[in-house]
């Protein structure tokens, strides 16, 4: 997945969280929110910047086999461990 397929899954999740009327507006500029967990989720708030990193594109293309465009949380949902997430973004 290159990085305009990133965006427009990117773009349609937010689509989505926006017309669930989700918490979208205490992100700040130039970020987007995120829900991480197997089971029980987390909420991260990551930098736009990210979508470039190819380890978060496979997450993104996972996210996308299970869960399409309708993710259970109104925002991006990844099944992944939370630790395995913290270490990709703190890259």
């Amino acid at each position: 997945m290159g990085f305009r397929n990133a965006k427009k899954s990117l773009l349609r999740s937010l689509s989505n969280l926006s017309q669930a009327g989700s918490k979208s507006l205490d992100v700040p500029k130039g970020y987007f929110a995120v829900y991480v967990g197997e089971s029980e989720k987390r909420r991260f708030v990551v930098p736009i910047d990210l979508l470039k990193e190819p380890a978060f594109q496979e997450l993104l293309n996972e996210a996308e086999e299970e869960y399409g465009y309708e993710h259970p949380m109104g925002g991006i949902t990844i099944s992944c461990d939370e630790d395995i997430f913290s270490d990709l973004i703190s890259r």
